[in-house]
């Protein structure tokens, strides 16, 4: 099974030197950037990367660069359909996979039932408010089945293509697009933990963070649409 990792980015040139560098590391077959308009040196990264004879010398997968429409789930589609992976991983920019994270997604693959999964998740501050709250994503996570594009989505390219990949809106496109890929199959809940950024929950607190992802969530349950929920919600950078 050929895994195809896919990173959707806009203005992320702090942290995906360091996402760029431990992923190309895992042995991945594909490592694909799909940058939606940066206006910092976050294509620069990518194509330093990918051009580093240091890389190129040992056992790593350098990224190959795309460009799409800013909108995370524009981005994953565009770069779903230029990959060559029959599983294709999405991965936040300021989110790092498990040293095991392809045997372990083809070890959960390797059950046809199986459409696609997620990791579980800790913050990388792992004390006191974070502690809790990753656990708690990973209880929810693993009780209705829903993830979010944090845990590292993963998914069979046939089943990915079937439901009709990320819907072009632009909030809610993982919880979306989870809860349409429940109903193609078993969905793999990975105990392998990535870590991912804790900026969100430090600059806006982790109560009020919390509040507002719950309440944006109630909202989209009970109906309202995604782009007038994309107004309530920032982007921390």
């Amino acid at each position: 099974m050929l895994v195809s990792v896919i990173i959707p980015t806009l203005n992320e040139e702090q942290v995906l030197p360091r996402t760029l560098v431990h992923t190309a590391a895992l042995d991945f077959d594909e490592l694909i950037v799909v940058d939606g308009g940066s206006n910092d040196r976050t294509c620069e990264v990518v194509e330093h990367c990918s051009s580093s004879t240091t890389l190129h010398a040992s056992r790593f997968t350098p990224p190959r660069l795309l460009t799409a429409p800013a909108g995370r789930a524009t981005q994953m589609n565009v770069g779903a359909a230029a990959s060559a992976g029959n599983i294709l991983l999405f991965l936040h920019a300021d989110t790092w996979l498990p040293p095991d994270a392809k045997t372990a997604i083809q070890a959960a693959m390797s059950d046809p039932a199986c459409v696609g999964g997620r990791f579980d998740l800790r913050f990388e501050r792992d004390a006191g408010p974070a502690w809790l709250i990753s656990r708690l994503i990973n209880l929810r996570s693993r009780w209705t089945g829903i993830a979010t594009g944090d845990q590292a989505i993963f998914v069979r390219r046939q089943v990915f293509e079937q439901v009709g990949g990320f819907s072009a809106i632009p909030i809610m496109e993982d919880v979306d697009f989870t809860r349409r890929l429940k109903g193609a199959g078993r969905i793999a809940c990975l105990r392998s933990k990535v870590i991912t950024s804790y900026r969100r929950w430090d600059a806006c607190g982790p109560i009020r963070t919390i509040l507002l992802m719950w309440f944006l969530r109630f909202l989209y349950w009970i109906g309202v649409s995604p782009r007038q929920l994309s107004q309530l919600y920032s982007h921390v950078r």
